[in-house]
């Protein structure tokens, strides 16, 4: 799985504001329809089906929202990081600042299990996420994704 394959600079917010999880997951969905074409509204009612599941916040400051998209062609991903970290409900108690989230076709099979958890494994680390929050352009968000999902970075 390739991060590079899933995401591109489009699809990077360096610096979003949002007081809250809907907000977020709502600046998620808006940028998906930009990008990509999808329905803001398809996109931001799956991820809030998703995340009345259980929260997709998994600890250190990190959410992975996560969704089946009717209308998807092929996987995508996003990346946000907030200026401000909101209340998320993590497993860890701790705000979020940081969400990476993937938008599934809605009849994917195992590729959106396998893509979950390389961004999962990806976002532990700790000097990745340093990294991360430091960063200042799209450019420089993607290009530490993409050096830190190489095969030898895993």
């Amino acid at each position: 799985m390739n991060i590079g394959q899933l995401l591109d600079a489009r699809a990077i917010v360096p610096r979003a504001s949002g007081g809250s999880k809907r907000q977020v997951l709502s600046v998620i969905a808006d940028v998906a329809a930009r990008t990509w074409g999808l329905d803001q509204t398809v996109v931001l009612d799956a991820l809030l089906e998703r995340e009345a599941a259980g929260s997709t916040g998994v600890g250190h400051g990190v959410a992975v929202p996560h969704a089946r998209i009717e209308g998807a062609q092929q996987m995508h991903a996003l990346f946000v990081r907030l200026e401000t970290p909101i209340a998320y409900e993590a497993v860890d108690g701790a705000k979020v600042d940081l969400l990476f989230a993937l938008l599934a076709p809605a009849d994917a099979g195992t590729e959106h299990l396998r893509a979950l958890a390389r961004v999962s494994r990806l976002m532990r680390q700790a000097d990745l996420r340093a990294q991360l929050r430091q960063a200042r352009s799209a450019e420089m968000i993607l290009s530490l994704l993409e050096r830190e999902a190489q095969p030898s970075a895993a």
